[in-house]
């Protein structure tokens, strides 16, 4: 009988021997595979220059500066602004400042286009008188009496429109003078009200700084409230804050909500709650004003009379002024856009008003006051304190402790005026009793 024996080789008698436990390989996992496509030194390819394109350049550029310039912090004027403001040479200041102005910059569009308009017409009139062009084509020309007509109608409507703008205007500047009022208001009766809870009461003095900052970061585009409130709120209330959709009466609930939580006075309780309603009438206004533009169609008419108007100016001012059509229409054109497009730009008014400085004000007051409720406290008691020991100080606080010498001292008093009334009234008897 033959026994066959098999050699087996190394690398199976390898594979065949048990593994450590750390060494045994782990379950498979799938895959999963995410392409990634990395571009190194690849540009965009450039933009077709197209005739719509190359219109709206320049268009885009004065959009671009006025949206930005729209967007600066302006500052809260003081002394020396207003001496500046008024200082004789403010005229020349102006003058060489118009090149950075915004209004100025935003009518270089309409302006260059109806300049343009005037010097085309004008080298074709030139063009027909010159006999450059068959006869068929007429000289552009025509009365100045519509125009002489329709000039005060002009000028009615872009005045009404300036108004209707700074209307608004002035709407939203008291509107936000009444928030900040009812801000500064509403801190004082806190820490006048509020005695006990110390942590609710700054809480909740938190939340009334933060009213103003959240209304002005409602009403403003591109606001970052995250990053304004980060020093007010905490992170939680914070978080409640951004999920909401309206920011400012996020705050009130936050403020009413405190306001349950305190132990209060029904008196205080409701003079506290008047003033709630002072950060519901302004934003009411607030939202109002920015929802609600001037009616549309008269802003409409203003921009097509306008339109229209200058158009057809170096064709009513040809016979009279020939080539200086061209800087005439120029002028007109600067001067009279220049006024319609001061009246749009008031017309939002809060991005015209100085609210990042009026939000800091605020909350730089209702701190101050904050830190120095206690000093101040305690500094009363102590003159209180004194003036029952020592009797009045400077500042006239009434005597507590000489009350008694204050009543002696009156009657003293009321006993000279009697003996001086008894005293008169004998020297006028004895000079009638006396013989003439």
């Amino acid at each position: 009988m033959t026994t066959t024996t098999t050699t087996k080789s190394p690398f199976q008698s390898l594979s065949s021997s048990p593994l450590p436990s750390h060494f045994k390989p782990h379950p498979s996992k799938p895959l999963k595979f995410t392409p990634k496509i990395i571009c190194s030194n690849l540009k965009s390819p450039p933009k077709q220059l197209t005739i719509t394109s190359i219109l709206r350049s320049i268009p885009d550029w004065a959009d671009g500066i006025k949206e930005r310039r729209m967007k600066q912090r302006r500052p809260l004027y003081k002394h020396d602004d207003w001496v500046r403001h008024r200082s004789s040479l403010r005229h020349l200041r102006h003058l060489l400042s118009s090149l950075s102005s915004r209004v100025i910059l935003s009518l270089v569009p309409p302006v260059i286009a109806f300049t343009s308009v005037a010097a085309v017409v004008a080298s074709y009139n030139t063009a027909v008188i010159w006999h450059l062009l068959p006869e068929v084509f007429p000289v552009l020309r025509a009365s100045s009496l519509p125009y002489q007509l329709t000039a005060p109608a002009l000028a009615l409507l872009l005045v009404f429109r300036t108004e209707a703008s700074y209307s608004r205007f002035e709407e939203g500047r008291k509107a936000w003078s009444k928030v900040i009022c009812g801000t500064n208001d509403f801190a004082r009766q806190v820490m006048v009200s509020v005695e006990n809870d110390s942590r609710l009461k700054t809480a909740l003095l938190r939340y009334i700084m933060a009213f103003p900052v959240a209304l002005k970061c409602h009403l403003i585009n591109e606001s970052d409230i995250r990053k304004d409130l980060h020093d007010l709120l905490e992170d939680e209330d914070l978080a409640i804050l951004l999920s909401s959709n309206n920011h400012p009466r996020c705050i009130i609930q936050f403020i009413s909500q405190s306001m349950k939580l305190l132990d209060l006075e029904e008196p205080k309780r409701t003079v506290l709650e008047s003033k709630v309603s002072c950060f519901h009438e302004g934003i009411g206004v607030c939202e109002q004003i920015m929802g609600i533009p001037i009616p549309l169609s008269y802003t409409r008419l203003t921009s097509r009379f306008l339109v229209l108007w200058h158009l057809t100016l170096p064709i009513i001012l040809w016979d009279d002024c020939n080539w200086i059509v061209v800087p005439a229409t120029f002028v007109s054109a600067a001067s009279l856009f220049c006024i319609e497009e001061v009246g749009v730009l008031i017309e939002e008014p809060f991005q015209m008003l100085s609210l990042d400085e009026l939000c800091t004000r605020v909350c730089e007051n209702v701190q101050e006051a904050m830190n120095s409720e206690k000093k101040i406290r305690e500094t009363l008691i102590m003159k209180k304190e004194a003036t029952s020991r020592n009797g009045p100080s400077l500042n006239g606080h009434p005597k507590a402790g000489n009350e008694q010498k204050s009543r002696s001292t009156y009657g003293d008093e009321q006993k000279n005026r009697s003996t001086s009334g008894d005293e008169q009234r004998n020297r006028s008897n004895s000079n009638s009793s006396s013989p003439r």
